[in-house]
């Protein structure tokens, strides 16, 4: 696929804030050609705008939080990987509070609402990042790398002190070239713990958190009473968060990404990097009827709904 899209019409939607537990309305718009994703504040005076790009990236405690002068949102990676997975260039993001609303907990409510509003291609083709050498970031024992692929691959390996988590794996790889993200990633939930609520909603975070929307854990097992929806959920959790997260980039990737225990702060400095380095990177630009790269596969822009 070598032009940009938008959606066909606005879709809306509300809910709580994972973290500020503040309910929201969340109205999303289709969007100009080069206007990539932006988030507009409606409930402040002015409706200041934020781009959707990793250095607007202020914070990174347990979310993805964006800003521009007064204008914060927050909790934007699951939104910004369905936009990802679904290969959306450009949208408005209109929203009447300070936190994207969590709804499940996953991606999979914000694919369906752009299912079903629809996608169309634009006038203007779309610009890819060709990763063309490695570019690595390390802090303590975490690593975030990016490195040439012939497509897009994401991996995630990670070990957590946990009997669920373990007995899961500590790593997975999705390669969107062969794979689905509605099937393979769009449905992973985000996963916490019953002896940690206590603690972050004393700083003030996990404030709209239960078992709606999100995975919750005691010492030893799951609590959701419908147990896990994939058999390694949580790591796939993982590489939805570094998919919106890399979406930061403000444009889709043609490389392979793999995060050694990182998480949204290591993702964000990767991306960072990624960009400073100039010489590890180059645009590629599909002119009309263009095939895409080699075993490069774009998801179409009518998916049925399949969670």
């Amino acid at each position: 696929m070598g032009q940009q899209r938008t959606l066909k019409s606005s879709v809306r939607t509300s809910g709580v804030g994972l973290h500020t537990g503040v309910k929201v309305e969340i109205n999303l718009c289709p969007a100009g050609v080069d206007q990539g994703i932006r988030f507009i504040r409606t409930d402040l005076p002015g409706r200041p705008e934020v781009p959707a790009l990793a250095d607007f990236v202020t914070d990174t405690r347990l979310s993805t939080l964006i800003e521009q002068g007064e204008a914060k949102v927050s909790t934007v990676e699951h939104l910004m990987s369905a936009l990802a997975g679904l290969g959306v260039d450009n949208a408005r993001v209109e929203i009447s509070g300070p936190e994207v609303p969590i709804l499940d907990g996953s991606s999979a409510p914000f694919v369906f609402l752009l299912q079903s509003t629809g996608l169309v291609e634009q006038s203007a083709p779309r610009r890819y990042i060709r990763i063309l050498e490695p570019v690595e970031v390390v802090q303590g024992d975490k690593v975030a790398r990016f490195e040439p692929y012939d497509g897009f691959r994401v991996t995630y390996e990670g070990h957590f002190d946990h009997p669920a988590i373990t007995a899961t794996g500590s790593s997975v790889t999705v390669d969107f070239t062969h794979t689905s993200y509605v099937r393979e990633v769009a449905r992973a939930r985000t996963f916490g713990f019953t002896r940690e609520v206590e603690y972050l909603r004393h700083q003030g975070l996990a404030l709209g958190g239960s078992m709606d929307n999100a995975i919750v854990m005691d010492e030893f097992r799951v609590l959701n009473a419908d147990g896990l929806r994939y058999a390694d959920e949580f790591l796939r959790h993982k590489i939805l968060d570094a998919v919106g997260d890399l979406y930061l980039l403000g444009h889709p990737l043609i490389g392979s990404f793999t995060g050694f225990k990182s998480g949204h702060a290591l993702n964000n400095l990767a991306a960072r990097a990624l960009w400073s380095q100039r010489s590890a990177w180059t645009w590629v630009t599909l002119a009309p009827g263009q095939q895409a790269p080699s075993s490069f596969i774009e998801p179409l822009p009518q998916i049925q709904p399949s969670f």
